[in-house]
C-alpha cells in the first residue's frame, strides 16, 4: 500500500489538515490512515483481521496488537479530513490528454467492470436488457457491464 500512497504524502495531508499527533503515540496518525485504507480494501473483515493483514509482513518485529477500542479511538482522533484530502489529491483520471486510447470522439473512455446499472423501462431497451426474473413488474431492467480480460 505504501507503494501507491507513500509516507510523505500521508504526512503532508496530516500536516495540512492539522491531524498530526502532538505527542508520541502507540498508534500514530500515519498508521491510522493506512489502517482506514486497509479497512476499505477488506470491507468484510473485522478490525483485528485487517490489522493482521496490514502488519503481516512485519511479524519479525513482534508488534503489539492494539485492542479494537484503541483502533476505534484512533480513527475518531484522526477523523475524516485527512482521508478526504488524500482522496482529493489522488483521485482523477490516469490518462493524459492526447494519450492513445484515452479518448473517443472527444470524450474520455472509461472501463467499468462488474457493475449493474438500472435502465429505463422502455421496449427499445428491454429486448436487450431484460427485467430480472422473480422481481415483479415494477422493477427496471439491469444493464450488466462485464469486461472480459484476455487470458
Amino acid at each position: 500500500m505504501t507503494q501507491i500512497v507513500d509516507f510523505a504524502l500521508v504526512d503532508a495531508v496530516l500536516e495540512e489538515t492539522g491531524r498530526r499527533e502532538k505527542r508520541l503515540r502507540l498508534l500514530p496518525s500515519r498508521v491510522v490512515v493506512y489502517f482506514v485504507l486497509a479497512l476499505a480494501l477488506f470491507e468484510h473483515c473485522s478490525y483485528r483481521t485487517v490489522w493482521s493483514k496490514l502488519t503481516a509482513a512485519l511479524t519479525p518485529l513482534a508488534l503489539v496488537r492494539p485492542a479494537v477500542s484503541s483502533l476505534t479511538r484512533a480513527r475518531r482522533r484522526v477523523g475524516a479530513a485527512p482521508l478526504r484530502r488524500l482522496f482529493e489529491t489522488l483521485a482523477g483520471p490516469l490518462a493524459r490528454l492526447g494519450q492513445t486510447g484515452s479518448f473517443y470522439r472527444g470524450l474520455r473512455t472509461v472501463a467499468v467492470d462488474g457493475t449493474l446499472l438500472h435502465t429505463p423501462d422502455d421496449e427499445t431497451l428491454t429486448w436487450r436488457y431484460p427485467k430480472r426474473a422473480g422481481e415483479g413488474e415494477q422493477q427496471f431492467p439491469l444493464f450488466s457491464v462485464d469486461i472480459r480480460h484476455p487470458q
